[in-house]
């Protein structure tokens, strides 16, 4: 079991696609002392692995403390999710990983500044999330990147395969945006057709897979993914307990399948993967139909 720690909503990033939106508006970032408190509750319910994530968890000034208390209370796998930014400073990354962090997930969303920094509305995060990657790297920990496919992007999915692979990071993901907060408000500019992107995502996994690296997708369903199920994010999501602003998720696969995803019942139930495929989160048909979702058949 795993736990998904909302620290805030506080970020030093407006992305144009944030499915959080302007829950900086809406909620104050939690305490020390709150954030103490779930961390040990959390880890006396049984959970012993903790991802730190917001907002942007590295803004706060007690991120250190933060991860050496979930360090000093057991957990055995302390990830920061991240836009990377702050890991550009050496000082940094060596402070955060000697007080316990043992995975690092940065977002990256373009191969050069001019996508990344456009989506990210954030001038020079594309080399500060570079550089940070690098200093990860150089300090030999585990680094998970992930990008979240929108119109802005969607073609560059191969470059950002390559500026990844030549950076060496260990695993790289590529998450269809989901239609909530800043997504759901830029909705005509951020969101493709699934259709559109998959010859692009395909050739991005292409390039990790042949480095051998290990690559994923997330919020694709499986009737687009023949040929790359293996590589279906979901097969492998853990269990997680998600603590958001001022609500609990108690278990997040639940959620996904009874309340953020959909399945069309006459096209879907044919499909030999009804079973396992999640489908879109609803809001994708709302906005686009069904009519890209072609159901897997034996016959095929």
């Amino acid at each position: 079991m795993r736990l998904d720690l909302k620290v805030g909503f506080s970020c030093n990033m407006r992305c144009n696609f944030c499915v959080q939106g302007d829950k900086r508006l809406c909620y104050k970032d939690k305490t020390t002392e709150e954030l103490t408190k779930l961390i040990e509750e959390n880890y006396a319910r049984g959970i012993k692995e903790i991802v730190f994530t917001g907002g942007e968890p590295t803004v706060r000034k007690d991120i250190v403390r933060l991860v050496w208390h979930a360090k000093k209370t057991g957990y055995e796998l302390i990830q920061i999710q991240t836009n990377g930014r702050r890991f550009c400073y050496m000082d940094f990354c060596k402070a955060i990983v000697m007080a316990g962090a043992t995975e690092f997930s940065p977002s990256i969303h373009g191969s050069c500044a001019e996508i990344h920094d456009v989506m990210t509305q954030a001038p020079g995060a594309f080399g500060q999330v570079v550089q940070g990657i690098k200093n990860l790297k150089k300090l030999k920990q585990r680094v998970m990147t992930n990008t979240v496919i929108t119109k802005q992007n969607y073609k560059d999915l191969p470059d950002i395969a390559r500026l990844l692979v030549s950076l060496d990071v260990d695993q790289y993901q590529f998450a269809f945006v989901h239609i909530l907060g800043s997504a759901d408000k830029n909705r005509d500019l951020v969101v493709p057709k699934k259709s559109e992107i998959m010859p692009y995502v395909k050739k991005g996994l292409d390039i990790g897979i042949n480095a051998g690296k290990r690559v994923m997708t997330e919020a694709i369903p499986y009737c687009f993914m023949r040929g790359y199920e293996d590589y279906i994010a979901e097969r492998i999501i853990p269990s997680t307990r998600v603590e958001d602003a001022t609500w609990t998720i108690e278990n997040y696969t639940e959620f996904r399948l009874n309340e953020g995803k959909i399945k069309n019942p006459e096209k879907c139930r044919d499909c030999i993967y009804y079973d396992i495929c999640e489908g879109p989160w609803k809001e994708y048909p709302e906005m686009y139909g069904w009519d890209e979702f072609v159901p897997v058949i034996k016959a095929d």
